[in-house]
């Protein structure tokens, strides 16, 4: 059986896309839980991942780390996770791709609590263009490839993996896209794999106060009242 290491699942972002991707492959795989700590490496995780970062799979003697190397890799022994189509699967690997390598200001700005919900408006020119970047992947993604399905690309996929944290993100920051942009975001908050992530999220209690939306823009909130 395969085994995954995750961090927190209320505030790990890339653990939740590692954690989707198994699941939409199929396999049995076992859950370890790992405290996140800080947001660089961490020392303790090289017993299990040979960046310190989580998530990190096993497969034997077989270990897998960073989220896009997952996906891959059971990509690889799992038929259906990418498209089938070579059009839309090359674009599906497209948007993975820069999701995984942009979008500075959303994840700074809007740290992942899937718990929360609050309005932290106006926000930065610079996170005002990735989450406009995100709506236009979005609705060019359900136009080019969207027949079929409720997903990017019909039928749930890595793609929809690697936008997961983003939509929780959109939930606890009251971002509400237009259009067809809109209309996939309910969908995948609605995938039964995000469901079971937000209650199990839910229902930790640990708090990482780096991550918590209401420490990060205390003062902002503050300025309000």
């Amino acid at each position: 059986m395969l085994t995954l290491y995750l961090g927190n699942k209320n505030y790990s972002s890339w653990s939740l896309r590692g954690w989707f991707v198994a699941k939409l492959s199929g396999a049995p795989f076992r859950e370890v839980g790992v405290q996140l700590v800080g947001r660089g490496r961490n020392p303790a995780n090289r017993g299990f991942s040979p960046s310190g970062f989580v998530p990190a799979l096993h497969d034997g003697d077989t270990v897998v780390w960073d989220s896009l190397a997952i996906a891959e890799y059971l990509a690889e022994r799992h038929p259906g996770m990418w498209p089938a189509d070579p059009v839309a699967r090359a674009w599906a690997r497209s948007i993975c791709a820069e999701m995984h390598s942009s979008f500075p200001a959303l994840r700074n700005e809007m740290t992942m609590c899937v718990r929360e919900r609050l309005d932290v408006r106006p926000w930065s020119p610079e996170l005002a263009a990735d989450i406009a970047r995100v709506e236009e992947i979005w609705t060019e993604s359900r136009r080019r490839h969207g027949r079929g399905g409720a997903y990017l690309c019909g039928a749930p996929s890595i793609a929809d993996a690697f936008y997961a944290p983003v939509a929780f993100r959109f939930q606890t920051y009251r971002v509400a896209p237009a259009g067809e942009a809109g209309t996939y975001l309910s969908a995948l908050l609605a995938h039964p794999f995000m469901r079971e992530w937000e209650r199990d999220a839910v229902a930790e209690t640990i708090v990482i106060e780096a991550d918590e939306p209401r420490v990060v823009y205390r003062d902002k909130l503050a300025g309000r009242a």
